[in-house]
């Protein structure tokens, strides 16, 4: 059964790093986008970054644009989020999803890794 599971999450101060891990297994990555989804309470889901597995091509949210860096390791199965300069507004459940283009919102879900940022 295929499935991903994020690791990774914690909390923080604001202005830290942290770097979240997706491990997926009987996924055929290549033919999915792999994307992290947060969801802060009372908000609305957020897709933070998403990258095509067989091209590595990436896209980001507005707002962590030039703080968060999406990548990922075939050889390994996994999905990476490099959180730099975290801020408070960035706390939230994060999810990995694989799905079948960027931008879809529905996949194959993780069950979350919390993020949470103080000041």
């Amino acid at each position: 059964q295929a499935s991903v599971m994020e690791s990774g999450g914690g909390l923080v101060q604001a202005g830290e790093s942290l770097r979240l891990s997706c491990r997926s297994s009987g996924v055929l990555l290549d033919s999915y986008a792999m994307a992290w989804i947060r969801q802060a309470p009372g908000k609305e889901r957020e897709e933070v970054s998403c990258i095509w597995w067989n091209t590595g091509t990436p896209t980001y949210l507005d707002s962590v644009e030039g703080r968060f860096i999406i990548s990922r390791d075939s050889a390994k199965n996994t999905l990476y989020l490099q959180m730099n300069n975290l801020k408070v507004e960035d706390t939230a459940m994060y999810y990995c999803l694989a799905e079948a283009a960027c931008g879809i919102g529905d996949g194959i879900w993780g069950q979350g890794t919390q993020v949470t940022v103080s000041s």
